[in-house]
């Protein structure tokens, strides 16, 4: 039979099983939040993230002599192992809640309480040696332990999500090396504008993308700003004189990060404007994202009766009924990640909108959708560099007769012939089917055919020198 201890809260008395380090009041979480389905412990960074500033607190009230030394290491010796990730799985408590994050800030607090009375000697439960508010809690509140330990974790998963987008933007500028030499038609509202390289276009994705590594480490110094020793609403009560700069020390020892304290603790514990402009990032770079997906699913259409500028690798059979159809599954899947980093990022702008006067309530689903939004958007650019991008082969003579047979390179005969000249040829060319060449330079004779050449050579097609 499972043995349980008994935990009481001001609500009552609960029967725990005693083999988890978690409490009542992650207990209560556990039966009254069934949201998402998804517990915390799916987010391992940001347990990480509670224990690093479980350990700082407990090392600035060690310092400041308002905690036990004993205890306090203990709790400091808890915190690394729950950093560490050995305790991941009894962090339960659903992704989205109520209580403004209390729940998982009692999670962290029950589990490293009980992990540090088990360092002791004791038993789980025996809180009056190591108590999860008292002690674990010490000169904290929710209020500023949980939206301090969302930042670190915010942050580090940054690292990753940039790491992916800077390779994925690094195999689009490698395909931009390979295709340098493949003349292709340049397009503007769907139609034949003038002719470029394509690796011209595979450079400029990767430009595109390489802009919003600068905006992601924008965003990291924007949350790099704390409110530790704020407690329940900046007026820092219930944390010794000191507190709020040694947490913050030890914080940025722990964790190798480049934190702040907030100069005003009060704007800083109900503000979420960082979470927002984050959020914005991300919404950026997922249009961005969308946006290439959209032409790589354009350039790649056909094969026979669409562009076929380029083959994308062929993953999976396309289609239950029609033989031999191969789609672009991989630009499709990274535009609807897209959609959904886009929609989130309207859930946090209204989350944070909803905030109401020292403190807003609405951050855990702020912390669900920029913690899903990054690591999407990590896989997405993940998938899209492995089993797209890298695969990438171009049709090049295809793509350089559709250039030689296109009306849009009468735009080069500008100069040279004039606007209504010019005009009138793709008029002509549009009418008979005849090419640009065959009635300028055959039909009409209005330039030479050295003049053509002069004019339609590759290197003057896809970076013109201005010819008269």
């Amino acid at each position: 039979m499972q043995t349980t201890r008994l935990e009481h809260d001001f609500l009552g008395e609960r029967a725990i099983p005693d083999e988890v380090y978690y409490g009542i009041q992650t207990l209560r979480a556990l039966e009254n939040f069934h949201i998402t389905g998804i517990p915390l412990k799916s987010e391992p960074l940001f347990v990480q993230a509670l224990a690093y500033v479980k350990k700082a607190a407990a090392m600035a009230n060690r310092d400041l002599g308002v905690l036990d030394s004993a205890i306090a290491e203990c709790i400091i010796k808890a915190c690394d192992r729950v950093a560490s990730g050995e305790l991941n799985d009894q962090f339960l408590t659903d992704m989205i809640q109520g209580g403004a994050g209390t729940s998982v800030n009692m999670n962290a607090n029950e589990v490293i309480a009980n992990v540090a009375l088990e360092l002791m000697g004791k038993r789980k439960g025996e809180y009056e040696f190591c108590h999860p508010n008292n002690h674990v809690n010490c000169s904290q509140s929710t209020n500023d332990a949980y939206p301090t330990a969302f930042r670190i974790a915010l942050s580090n998963k940054l690292i990753g999500y940039s790491q992916a987008l800077g390779e994925l933007a690094d195999a689009f500028a490698a395909k931009g090396e390979e295709f340098r030499n493949v003349l292709k038609m340049g397009r503007t509202q769907l139609q034949d504008a003038v002719p470029m390289s394509m690796g011209d276009e595979f450079r400029a994705f990767a430009t595109n993308l390489r802009e919003e590594l600068l905006r992601i480490e924008d965003s990291r110094r924007l949350i790099s700003e704390i409110n530790m020793g704020a407690t329940a609403i900046g007026t820092g009560v219930n944390a010794p004189h000191g507190y709020a700069d040694l947490v913050t020390k030890h914080l940025r020892e722990v964790t190798g990060l480049d934190l702040s304290l907030a100069g005003d603790l009060i704007e800083a514990t109900y503000d979420t404007g960082a979470y927002v402009q984050l959020s914005g990032v991300l919404k950026r770079t997922a249009v961005k994202l969308s946006k290439i997906c959209n032409d790589l699913r354009l350039l790649s259409s056909g094969p026979r009766t669409g562009l076929f500028e380029i083959n994308l690798p062929p993953l999976q059979p396309g289609s239950s009924i029609m033989p031999g159809k191969v789609n672009p599954v991989v630009p499709e899947v990274v535009n609807q990640t897209a959609f959904y980093v886009i929609g989130a990022d309207l859930t946090v702008t209204m989350a944070a909108e909803a905030g109401q006067l020292q403190l807003n309530v609405m951050e855990p689903v702020i912390s669900f959708a920029l913690f899903t939004s990054i690591s999407y958007m990590t896989n997405a650019c993940h998938t899209l560099r492995e089993k797209c991008v890298v695969g990438i082969t171009a049709n090049a003579q295809h793509a350089e007769n559709m250039v030689r047979n296109s009306i849009g390179i009468v735009t080069q005969l500008n100069p040279v012939l004039g606007y209504e000249t010019s005009a009138e040829i793709a008029k002509e060319a549009l009418k008979t089917g005849k090419t640009v060449h065959d009635i300028a330079v055959t039909d009409r004779q209005l330039l030479s055919q050295e003049k053509w050449d002069e004019i339609f050579t590759f290197e003057n097609l896809i970076r013109p020198d201005f010819i008269q």
